[in-house]
């Protein structure tokens, strides 16, 4: 039998209030052969946001007992609160050939790519810093001190996209979802992943059904 291809695991991050998420969720909405890994945060949910959907909702207390516990394949401190991607989760997933997307923060993201030299990387800018700045404010969701913080910090993460495989751009979504899937559409296509899959399926039956 063909030996079945591992699934991606598709790191996507960029600064914040680029719309990292929107993208991540319309290309999900498109991909069912696509799995998203839910984060754990400590940071308290957001107007509309959902445990179990955006995010699992913890105390510190928990989240540090989930660090102890070695169940975090990565976890970052930002802004006052912790964040991290489910160990198990993910390479339960990938191992039975689906690929898996993090939508996470810049600090997780190094960390993932620290421990996955094969992660697949991808940075999310806006089209311009003004459109960017009016994301930020709009999402109305935090202090005056804040949004002057995120903005002031802008450049510097943006400044580390050019660490990345990848880069997209939300200025149309449609777009921006677009160029994500053709992304993933060739890595999968890679000889090493499922490209090599697909040549050894049709030398040993004769066709690729």
């Amino acid at each position: 039998m063909p030996i079945k291809a591992k699934g991606l695991l598709i790191v996507v991050t960029g600064p914040s209030a680029v719309g990292k998420g929107t993208i991540c969720r319309a290309l999900l909405q498109e991909a069912p052969d696509i799995r998203f890994s839910v984060s754990v945060t400590t940071r308290p949910a957001r107007p509309g946001e959902v445990h179990g959907v955006e995010y699992f909702f913890c105390s510190h207390r928990e989240f540090e007992q989930k660090i102890k516990a070695g169940e975090l394949l990565e976890w970052a401190e930002v802004y006052g609160n912790y964040y991290g991607t489910p160990r198990q989760y993910v390479e339960e997933v990938t191992n039975a050939g689906q690929s898996v997307i993090l939508d996470i923060d810049m600090v997780g993201a190094r960390a993932v790519r620290s421990q996955y030299p094969g992660a697949v990387s991808v940075f999310v800018i806006p089209p311009s810093m003004e459109a960017l700045r009016q994301r930020i404010l709009g999402r109305g969701t935090e202090s005056d001190e804040a949004v002057q913080r995120r903005l002031a910090e802008a450049p510097k993460w943006i400044e580390e996209g050019l660490n990345y495989e990848y880069v997209v751009v939300n200025d149309d979504l449609t777009a921006a979802v677009g160029h994500l899937r053709s992304v993933v559409n060739a890595e999968m296509s890679r000889t090493a992943r499922q490209g090599g899959a697909l040549i050894r399926r049709l030398l040993e039956k004769g066709e690729l059904d």
